[in-house]
């Protein structure tokens, strides 16, 4: 049994009950962390707060990770609130709609620079706040997808944006590592989450995994938690640098 008893971590990217931060942050708080749970802004905040009040001790925080004085914020309430902490969780990405379901020739400059930005460019920004916080060594990760390396119909500038996700992922792994701090990434297949409700033909996406995948079927929030917990845990202690997929095996199969 994993104990993070005395660890507190903190959780970017809850929208909802199908968040998979959701299914990160109930893991995390059943093996005993303490939770600081961000959401984005004041429309989200409600159904935020609901399911945060959910999790006894954990506590919400508004911040949009496109904003920089946002993230100075947040994380010196944090700082102020818990001293230190020991995990951070990215689970934040977005890119317009347009930019999702059209062709990716006509990917738009603005729809690419938002893409980057919010979802590759936020992991730098939120580690840069987070760091000074991990006095004691700590973990960070991300949330990927298979589309990284393979095209994937419709995932379009997204897939370009979790490209650079994973490579920001080594970087952030080498520039940390001296300061025992761990970076990784977790590929999850493809789930129902406000975000990915944006991308085309999401429906026969799923169908498809769960038709070839080994395990035939889709992965779910809680067992994406499962591999955060993991990853925030000593078992994980030598890894880092890493994509770890957790999709039912669909990226071993050539056909």
């Amino acid at each position: 049994m994993i104990d993070l008893a005395g660890k507190t971590a903190v959780v970017f990217g809850l929208a909802n009950k199908r968040s998979i931060a959701w299914g990160i942050a109930q893991k995390l708080h059943a093996a005993g962390a303490t939770l600081a749970i961000c959401y984005q802004n004041e429309r989200m905040k409600l159904e935020a707060e609901d399911l945060i009040n959910e999790l006894p001790g954990a506590s919400g925080f508004q911040c949009d990770v496109s904003n920089d004085a946002e993230i100075d914020a947040v994380f010196a309430a944090i700082k102020e609130k818990y001293s230190k902490i020991e995990i951070l969780v990215h689970a934040v990405a977005y890119a317009p709609a347009a930019d999702l379901r059209g062709e990716f020739i006509n990917t738009t400059r603005e729809g690419f620079r938002t893409a980057l930005d919010v979802s590759v460019y936020s992991l730098i920004a939120v580690s840069r706040g987070a760091v000074p916080l991990m006095t004691d060594g700590g973990t960070i990760m991300t949330l990927s997808y298979y589309a990284a390396e393979k095209v994937v119909p419709n995932y379009n500038v997204m897939a370009v944006a979790k490209a650079g996700l994973e490579s920001t992922v080594r970087y952030l792994a080498w520039n940390l590592g001296p300061k025992n701090i761990r970076v990784n990434a977790i590929s999850a297949g493809p789930i129902k989450t406000l975000a990915a409700r944006g991308v085309g033909d999401l429906s026969e996406m799923m169908r498809a995994h769960a038709e070839r995948a080994p395990l035939h079927r889709n992965v779910d929030q809680l067992e994406v938690g499962g591999t955060a917990l993991f990853l925030a845990s000593d078992l994980a202690s030598a890894i880092t640098g890493e994509t770890l997929y957790v999709d039912c095996g669909y990226n071993i199969m050539g056909f």
